[in-house]
């Protein structure tokens, strides 16, 4: 790998416009993610697409860990070609325009045609992933090392806060009503799926803000896409090949992918142990989401501020913790309530947990290589991201117990946060060569 430089565009200032652009992407892009992915099309996807309600959760499912593994394959390539090109934000409109259009063709599929759903999703749902890898590339450009932690935070909790003024607006005004609006036919389904066009408009409107306000580097190449292919590949086999150089970089993703696990899993099957366990119905999980949207956007804003004082890895370390403490308590609940309070206490510290995870790959990544290593990031999330509801699957059969099987998630978390002990925050900010003010380093 070429030795770091110093990025045109670092600041030792904020431009405030630029990090609300910025973090508007997270705020318009998480209307996909809440409403497709997780709340409701998913749902009725599982309920209506297919010939019956197993049949239709399986294969939603496959869905999901398709798109994961294309995800954790094109990830870091696809950022080495943006960091080549100089064309990160030419990269992200186009990744961003494929799933906005999926999300408007996801509306035509009806009742019997679910493998043309899922086609479809899986082609949105990577471009929406793909995305992320750009969109978290301009994070150590826009922002200094003693503010990249609240800068992470603020784009987090937008994202929440995004998350669920579309999901309400989704629900209450689309899938709720009685007589659904604009004359959607409720018996086939139209109100429901018209859920994704609000994401499709949602997501284009809102994302507008980091096309116009926040700044890319010049292009440096004029390379053709068959010639940044090749360059893409020849500089990611070079950086696997001086990955020592890095080691606390190597040593982060080694530990988000397995605390990160922990999270894809309670995140993706928490509402299946509510409901299994505790009898929650529709209403109750939709107010579950609720929730957890609104602690996980206040901690991941309150934790920014601590991110800058103690350093993403403390940041890391103190929320995994209470992470795990969260999910003992979710799987010891005698009732409802202390499962509440479980589900709350993991909405707080989600929020923090993903922001410094993020922020502190900023204050390690070298100059003009954001891209590639942010793809290595999203690997990092996506790789092994079937192991948990794998692992939550065999054990509740095994032990014909959703308790035993949501227990996992708490080994993941121990396991993580034991692996961040061996990150070593100081030297992974020198070895990027961003000549960073290493005080709050731990």
């Amino acid at each position: 790998m070429r030795g770091p430089n110093r990025s045109p565009m670092s600041s030792d200032t904020l431009d405030r416009r630029v990090v609300f652009g910025w973090s508007l992407y997270d705020f318009a892009n998480s209307a996909f993610t809440t409403i497709v992915v997780t709340f409701i099309y998913s749902a009725y996807f599982s309920s209506q697409m297919a010939s019956d309600g197993t049949t239709g959760s399986w294969l939603w499912g496959r869905a999901v860990s398709l798109s994961a593994i294309l995800i954790a394959l094109l990830s870091p390539f696809v950022g080495a070609m943006a960091d080549r090109g100089g064309r990160r934000k030419r990269y992200l409109m186009l990744s961003t325009a494929v799933c906005v259009l999926g999300s408007v063709a996801l509306f035509f599929p009806v009742p019997g045609q679910a493998m043309t759903a899922l086609a479809i999703f899986v082609v949105a749902n990577v471009a929406f992933e793909i995305g992320g890898v750009f969109y978290n590339a301009f994070l150590p450009d826009i922002a200094p090392h003693s503010a990249i932690g609240r800068v992470s935070g603020y784009g987090w909790a937008l994202g929440y806060v995004g998350g669920l003024l579309a999901l309400v607006v989704g629900y209450f005004v689309l899938v709720a009503p009685e007589i659904p609006p604009f004359g959607l036919d409720k018996e086939t389904g139209a109100h429901v799926r018209a859920a994704n066009l609000l994401v499709a408009a949602w997501f284009a409107l809102f994302s507008i803000p980091i096309f116009l306000w926040v700044p890319d580097r010049q292009v440096r190449s004029r390379e053709s896409t068959l010639s940044l292919f090749r360059a893409a590949a020849s500089e990611l086999r070079h950086t696997l090949t001086h990955l020592r150089r890095y080691r606390q970089i190597v040593r982060l993703l080694v530990a988000k992918l397995v605390y990160n696990d922990g999270l894809t899993t309670i995140f993706g099957l928490g509402g299946v142990y509510a409901a299994n366990q505790f009898g929650f119905e529709f209403t109750d999980l939709f107010l579950l989401g609720i929730g957890l949207n609104v602690s996980a956007g206040l901690g991941a804003w309150l934790f920014g501020f601590f991110d800058d004082r103690a350093g993403g890895r403390a940041t890391i370390l103190l929320s995994t913790a209470g992470l795990l403490v969260a999910t003992l308590i979710a799987v010891l609940a005698p009732d409802r309530t202390w499962f509440w309070v479980a589900g709350l206490l993991v909405g707080l510290l989600a929020g923090p947990n993903q922001s410094a995870s993020r922020s502190l790959m900023g204050r390690f990544t070298p100059a003009r290589h954001e891209s590639e290593f942010y793809g290595f990031f999203a690997f990092s999330g996506k790789a092994t991201a079937f192991l948990g509801p794998l692992l939550f699957a065999e054990l509740t059969r095994a032990f014909d117990s959703h308790r035993v099987g949501i227990s996992v998630v708490a080994a993941f978390f121990l396991i993580g946060g034991l692996l961040i002990l061996r990150v070593d925050e100081r030297e992974g900010i020198a070895a990027s060569g961003r000549n960073a003010d290493l005080d709050t380093a731990s």
